[in-house]
């Protein structure tokens, strides 16, 4: 099966959103429970069991934000450079936070002293807190556009800085990024744990879920009343783009919001974001934990295509020069590498699915005090 350049080019676009899903998903709720961890767990045995419910699966989930980043470098070589060097400190202060992950799991249960253990589960909370807060403040700031340009030579300049990034849209789409996150770890939680702490995890639901519902609505009440968006003027026919500069791009008040107007079908999108959480709330206070679940990854899904459809076919838009905005049509490799790669993608994919279904059927079960009491040194 060969696909021609254009048709690659949508279909790569589909699977880096697939694979930011399958991130979002999974590597998601142990993001949202690690920030859940210090408020959630009252005591030390508590805390152990938060720590548990995910602590056999935690490294599987970085897969898909390994896979993530790597397809996007695979696909688009220019954004991931772009990226870099626009969000260097944000990316930078993502990873520091990430490394708390691994040394958090491994070194808490080493002592015994509370101190210890408390300082870890602050560097466990960091270590969720942080990143699900900057991924939705860099998405925030793609919908707005980044300060950087191209000279003739496609050489790049970064003319922002890490503060600009902290502004009020992007921190609002933050608070929708970190709602929703600790809204799918405090459902996940439920699936995993019993009694007191399936309870608190019940409540967080209740009151995350609000809170992203209300974000996101109001998010996207600003984009279409007060934020421009871009949108292609003129183009090389048939998207023959052969770099970033052969376009002409302008802002424009609503133009977000073009797609959706063009084609109604595709506000199923944020419907389906509204409805995910809806329904998770609904499920999580009738003890539904896996509707619950899957409900919540609906959001997740919806939440992401939300955007990437407002968006498309940008990927990174220009607020310096709209011209050097990067799109699906512009930034891509090869036709032979992007054929490659599919084939990669349509042999793998469906094998990382199948071992994770099957680690997830192993593992299943509650995680109780008695579990940890029961195995002191066999756990985190």
């Amino acid at each position: 099966m060969i696909f021609d350049y254009e048709t690659l080019k949508l279909i790569w676009w589909l699977f880096v959103g697939v694979l930011l899903v399958g991130f979002a998903v999974t590597d998601g709720f142990d993001l949202g429970i690690g920030a859940l961890l210090p408020f959630l767990g009252k005591n030390d045995d508590e805390r152990r069991v938060i720590i548990n419910s995910v602590g056999a699966t935690w490294e599987g989930n970085q897969v898909w934000f390994v896979t993530a980043g790597g397809a996007i470098f695979a696909a688009w070589p220019i954004v991931y450079a772009t990226a870099f060097s626009g969000f260097y400190i944000a990316l930078m202060l993502t990873l520091f936070a990430l490394f708390f992950r691994p040394v958090g799991f491994d070194y808490r249960n080493k002592v015994t002293d509370p101190r210890w253990r408390s300082a870890w589960d602050w560097g466990l909370f960091a270590g969720g807190f942080v990143p699900a807060l900057i991924f939705g403040v860099a998405f925030g700031n793609l919908l707005l556009g980044v300060p950087f340009s191209f000279d003739n030579d496609l050489r790049v300049t970064y003319s922002g800085s890490f503060w600009q990034l902290l502004n009020p849209f992007g921190l609002l789409a933050g608070v929708i990024s970190l709602s929703m996150l600790l809204m799918h770890g405090s459902v996940y939680l439920q699936i995993r744990t019993e009694g007191v702490i399936a309870a608190r995890a019940r409540r967080v639901t209740r009151i995350t879920g609000a809170v992203f519902i209300l974000t996101f609505i109001l998010a996207g009440v600003w984009i279409m009343n007060g934020i421009e968006g871009y949108r292609i003027v003129s183009m090389l026919p048939g998207n023959a783009v052969a770099t970033p500069l052969d376009k002409v791009v302008e802002k424009a008040a609503g133009a977000w919001m073009g797609n959706y107007n063009g084609h109604p079908l595709l506000w199923l999108a944020p419907l389906l974001g509204i409805a995910g959480a809806l329904l998770a709330i609904v499920a999580s206070g009738a003890k539904k934990t896996i509707a619950a679940f899957i409900a919540s990854s609906a959001m997740l899904a919806g939440v992401i295509f939300t955007a990437g459809i407002a968006m498309f076919p940008f990927i990174m838009p220009s607020s310096s020069d709209p011209r050097s905005s990067l799109t699906i049509w512009d930034v891509v490799s090869s036709h032979k590498t992007l054929q490659i790669m599919f084939w990669v993608v349509l042999i793998f994919l469906p094998i990382v699915l199948a071992y994770t279904s099957w680690v997830y059927s192993v593992l299943r079960g509650k995680i109780t005090v008695e579990t940890i009491r029961d195995n002191e040194h066999n756990v985190y």
